[in-house]
């Protein structure tokens, strides 16, 4: 395995297996099967384009990774939301929505300081 370079790292490579994992033992319904898709997507997308942001070639480069990171777990957080409300065993997916608010929070503070800096 690929060593990661700081915790945050880490964090959003876990946070993506562990949504990944979950979404395989979602019901295949066709309103699951349009959720899996979306949460799929932003989840592998949020952590790739934070590593494309470790290795920005500009500010500008890396403010706007961070961007895409941030939209991208807003989403997750929105699709959670909705597999907690239409779910009944949800216990693993409370435990994920908690962790994509503290990403989201990381995430909005490093946008933010990004922002000002431009």
């Amino acid at each position: 395995m690929i060593e990661m370079e700081n915790d945050l790292q880490k964090r959003f490579f876990e946070f993506s297996v562990d949504i990944i994992k979950e979404v395989r033992v979602l019901p295949t319904s066709r309103e699951y099967n349009v959720i899996s898709y979306r949460i799929l997507k932003s989840a592998t997308s949020v952590g790739a384009n934070y590593e494309e942001a470790q290795v920005a070639v500009s500010k500008a480069d890396f403010s706007n990774k961070i961007g895409i990171s941030l939209k991208e777990i807003r989403e997750i957080n929105y699709w959670i939301r909705i597999i907690i409300e239409i779910s009944e065993e949800n216990t693993n997916w409370i435990n994920l929505e908690s962790e994509s608010k503290e990403l989201m929070k990381i995430l909005g503070s490093i946008y933010s300081k990004c922002s000002k800096s431009r």
